[in-house]
Parts: C-alpha cells; structure tokens; sequence
C-alpha cells in the first residue's frame, strides 16, 4: 500500500475521550430531568432497569449493525416500571438532552488531535466515520472540540441508520471520499468495529492504543482485545503524532508492527 490519499477516523477514544464519570454524570442528569418533569419513581431503580436496557439495544445494534437512539432505551426502563411513554414524548427528548450535557463537560480531545488534522489534511482528504447515537448532538460536540471544520467527511451512524462494522458505514466512507478502498487509512481504537469493519471493507486499519496505553478507563463500551489474536503485526500507534512516521513507512512500503 504506497498511494495513501485519504485517512478515515473514529472519534471515541482515538480522537477525544470522556474523562472518567462522564457516564455517571450523564445518567444522574437523565434521572433527574425525568424527575423534574414530574414522573414518579425511585432513582436506583431506574438507573439499574436503564442499565440493562442499554446493554440489551446496544447488543442487538451490534448484532444487526443498525443503529439505536438512547431514546428507546429511556421508554423501554420506564416501562419495566409501569410508566409508558413514546419514544418521542417531550420528557424523554429532554432526558436525552440531559444525558448529552455531561458529554460536553466530559469529553476533550486527544494530546495533538488537532496540530496532528491540521497537517494531514494538507496532504489527505480526511473523513470521521463515528458510532454515535445522535447525529445533532454528535455535531455539536465535534464542533466545540474544535474538529468539525477538519474534515472533509463526517459520517454518523445515526444519521445513516448503520453503525460500525456494517460494511454501509465503511461504503459511505469510501463514496464520500471518492478514493479507492486501498488508498484509504482508517484509524480506530475498537477492534471490532474499526479494525475488523475497516479490514473486511479493503480499507488498510491502524490500531489507536493511547487509551489502553495511557491506562484511561474508557466510557465507551469496546471490544477485548483478548478475543482478537495475531495483533502483532497490525499497525498501531499509541499516541498521534506517531501517525505521521507511520504513513511514511506505510508509503515506502516498510513493514509496520
């Protein structure tokens, strides 16, 4: 692979991350929006039904690769509790706002996330392809972090109705990039979505390990890296300023582990 000419991204944890009780932070201030707009229930108790409604949507969203809003999660715990409400009610979009609120707190970009896009995009078309369950909230986010205007693409699994490793998502890099699959670079720190999805697409993955390696508890739910073998010889960066000498030894055709 000599002819790189766009360079994909994740966001989650390979460009920003929530700092630690960003999780925490956001479901307290989802339960007490759905209290203050007057529904009656204890606390824990929806915390813990909320919990398990998330694991469950998540897990058929990954099965299915279609993408679910936190919004069904909300109406499925209140109605283990006898509380019915659509999806779309008022109550539950404040909720969500709510819950979003702490992510603008929370989240802060990557040491040189910002420096490190404004060189490539000198040189590549870069495009962030983000398993995110709300695409307006998603923009916002991106965009008071200082990144929107970066790239030239931004995909957004909710806006598309598919998430990460559905090969929709990696296509709608590809078209929209309007390169080749083999001169796209993605760069990811899920080995499942990212990694696997980009890999199964003919898109060349780089492993973003500056959680893993900085120890950062992460707030976003991923893959073991225990369940995916023969790691050794996948490109990887830990940090990314390090992408740089990557994609040089990646164009001279170096081997790179």
């Amino acid at each position: 692979m000599k002819d790189i000419r766009a360079i994909g991204f994740d966001l989650f944890n390979t460009l920003i991350f929530a700092k630690e009780g960003a999780l925490r932070e956001a479901t307290s201030r989802l339960t007490d929006s759905l209290i203050q707009n007057g529904l009656d229930f204890e606390p824990h108790r929806f915390r813990d039904l909320y919990t398990d409604a998330v694991k469950r949507h998540l897990l058929n969203a990954q099965k299915t690769g279609i993408e679910t809003h936190n919004r069904f999660w909300i109406s499925d715990a209140l109605r283990r509790m006898g509380i019915r409400l659509n999806p779309f009610h008022r109550i539950i979009s404040d909720a969500v706002d709510a819950y979003f609120s702490a992510f603008f707190i929370y989240c802060t970009p990557i040491p040189s996330a910002i420096e490190i896009l404004q060189e490539l995009r000198s040189k590549f078309s870069l495009g962030l392809l983000t398993n995110f369950t709300d695409p307006y909230v998603a923009r916002q986010l991106i965009e008071r972090l200082g990144l929107y205007n970066l790239f030239d693409v931004i995909i957004i699994s909710g806006q598309i109705g598919y998430r990460k490793p559905h090969p929709i998502t990696f296509r709608y890099l590809i078209d929209l990039l309007k390169v080749d699959e083999t001169q796209i670079l993605f760069v990811g720190d899920d080995l499942g979505p990212d990694i696997m999805g980009a890999q199964r697409s003919g898109i060349q993955p780089v492993w973003m390990t500056y959680v893993i390696d900085n120890n950062i508890p992460s707030q976003i739910p991923r893959s073991d890296p225990n369940d995916f073998p023969n790691l050794a010889h996948l490109p990887r960066v830990s940090q990314l300023d390090d992408l740089i000498i990557l994609i040089e030894e990646i164009s001279s055709g170096k081997e790179t582990h």
